[in-house]
């Protein structure tokens, strides 16, 4: 990928060891650096378009609002990579963009690429964490057990009068460096250096347009738009540069504390002991941060619960006296009121959301298929974690994107189970007024998923279409392995497979990660580079045997036959 006409090297989410290894405590990883020279933003003077002049010396309350509108007109845009988000309409800052400006960001990368370009762009001070290590050992930053530490900082200063940072090397040294082991910590972290984010309290406001969110097994986002509902709503991007859109729910796993999982908002620097240059913008000085205590919506809640337990699992989340589900109270305490759930809305919102991430999975498959990867032989053996790793796997391959799509079909089921377990026991939070819920529920199902039809290409360059209900149907039967053809990542059955190029051994592959298929979990510690032979024998972490149960539609006509057969009683009573 290149800005403005500089190449970006990208470290997709993933660091290499470091040299400074003698210098940490024992008992902790090697910090992370990265193995591409990084560019140092004050070596030449920046071209006239791209000085980074610090013209405040802190961020405002009004410079916040102004970035999540920032995020949220990106949000609500409709964009689908990164590149086309920042230079299409959505970006009001677009114009001072030197032409030939391209932009880069995968997962980890996406916060701090929007944050650094909209603090360039507004003159405002930026300073990000630059290196950090584990505390105890790992083997890969991203999903250390207890967590990580700060032991490096990089500030954006103006050395000198008249002697800007260069923002393009800025965005580039973030592509290079940024990885989400820089969210996984603590709420209170033990050592090191401040992070660039805190935990914040889950409540109206605090949660808003440019709060992120962190999965701990190894994705992030931004929450562009929180409605009155409670609907947390996000974009993400992907290491292909592809930027996709969805609701907050049960794909962003909760853990133990240290792994620092939840919602984080900004952590604003402030710039101090600068001068003034002769243009008013502020040369020197060094950046501060302010600490929790000064941080009217810092909260550690989202790891305890509201009334906290022996242990962080066992902490409880209480919303007006009720005990709830982590996820309902995160809903109805962002919403700062009961939330009444009309269920055939409910159901009709969850299945568009599910055809919007089938359409984002057609778009990831055929960027694989147009980069020639199904084409490339089959390798030996996995990668040693399908789940996270690096190279054409980790930009190609689809394994989290899929278990995120599978647990939200799953998510699917199982709200729909508790919307009719609500109207039984006459839940005053629920709205409908008819007299078979599961069967108008299955009515609305229907209707949505009706008009929802993905496109996909085939190997032969023709292009076929997939029904939402065939789609779920064949959910467990998609290829997440970029070296099988388009018609394996679909599922293909029968005579649809005429046009599949793949040979032998990527049939024998197909057929030998079922398993892995069946798994929505995503176990990052997890050895997984087996081999064809190691698959079919089901070694311990290839998988599991069933397929789970994601058949709404199934589920509904066994509810509403028994309502009807129940309205039959009650009439021969």
């Amino acid at each position: 990928m290149r800005i403005g006409g500089y190449a970006i090297a990208v470290a997709l989410c993933l660091w290499v060891g470091g040299a400074l290894a003698e210098s940490l405590p024992a008992g902790t990883m090697s910090p992370v650096v990265s193995g591409l020279d990084m560019l140092d933003p004050n070596a030449a003077p920046a071209p006239a378009g791209l000085q980074w002049r610090i013209l405040k010396p802190e961020w405002s309350a009004s410079d916040e609002r102004a970035y999540g509108e920032f995020i949220r007109a990106i949000g609500l845009s409709g964009c689908r990579t990164v590149d086309e988000c920042l230079r299409g309409p959505a970006n009001i800052y677009r114009a001072s963009d030197p032409a030939g400006s391209s932009f880069f960001a995968d997962c980890a990368d996406l916060p701090y690429v929007l944050r650094a370009y909209f603090a360039w762009k507004n003159g405002l001070p930026f300073s990000y964490v630059s290196g950090v290590a584990a505390i105890g050992e790992s083997n890969d930053l991203r999903y250390s057990r207890y967590g990580n530490y700060v032991f490096q900082r990089t500030d954006i200063l103006t050395t000198s009068d008249g002697h800007w940072p260069n923002a393009r090397y800025v965005l580039t040294n973030i592509s290079n460096m940024i990885s989400s082991a820089m969210y996984r910590f603590a709420p209170k972290p033990r050592e090191g250096d401040f992070f660039d984010f805190y935990p914040v309290k889950i409540a109206p406001g605090a949660i808003r347009a440019g709060t992120n969110i962190y999965d701990p097994n190894g994705h992030v986002a931004v929450v562009y738009d929180v409605d009155d509902e409670g609907r947390i709503r996000f974009i993400d991007s992907h290491p292909d540069n592809t930027l996709t859109r969805g609701s907050y729910g049960r794909r962003f796993v909760r853990a133990s504390p240290p792994m620092g999982a939840g919602f984080k908002n900004w952590r604003p620097p402030k710039l101090i002991g600068a001068s003034r240059a002769s243009d008013g913008s502020y040369v020197g000085g060094h950046m501060v941060a302010a600490m929790d205590g000064q941080l009217p919506d810092w909260s550690d809640e989202q790891f305890y619960g509201t009334e906290r337990g022996a242990s962080w699992s066992a902490g409880r989340f209480v919303y007006k006296g009720e005990t709830l589900d982590y996820y309902d109270y995160v809903r109805r305490a962002v919403a700062g009121h009961d939330i009444i759930y009309d269920p055939l809305a409910e159901t009709r919102g969850m299945v568009k959301g599910l055809c919007d991430d089938l359409h984002y999975r057609a778009m990831a498959v055929d960027v694989a298929v147009q980069a020639g990867i199904d084409s490339q032989p089959q390798p030996s053996r996995l990668p040693e974690n399908i789940y996270g790793t690096s190279g054409d796997w980790e930009t190609y391959s689809t394994p989290s994107r899929d278990a995120r799509l599978k647990v939200s079909f799953q998510e699917l089921k199982d709200q729909i189970a508790k919307f009719l377990a609500m109207r039984k026991a006459g839940s005053k939070n629920i709205a409908y007024g008819g007299v078979n819920l599961a069967r108008d529920i299955a009515a609305a199902y229907r209707e949505e998923a009706g008009a929802c039809t993905v496109v996909w290409i085939a190997s032969d360059g023709s292009r076929r279409q997939m029904s939402f209900e065939e789609a779920r149907k064949r959910l467990f039967d998609f290829s997440f392995d970029p070296y099988q053809c388009p018609e394996r990542r679909w599922g293909a059955q029968g005579t649809e497979l005429a046009t599949c190029r793949d040979d032998a051994v990527k049939r024998s592959w197909y057929e030998a990660e079922r398993r892995l298929r069946n798994q929505s979990e995503r176990t990052y510690d997890a050895k997984m580079g087996f081999s064809l032979e190691e698959l079919r024998a089901a070694v311990p972490a290839s998988g599991r045997d069933d397929t789970p149960d994601v058949d709404v539609l199934s589920m509904l006509g066994k509810a509403a036959d028994e309502k009807s057969a129940s309205a039959i009683d009650g009439l021969k009573r």
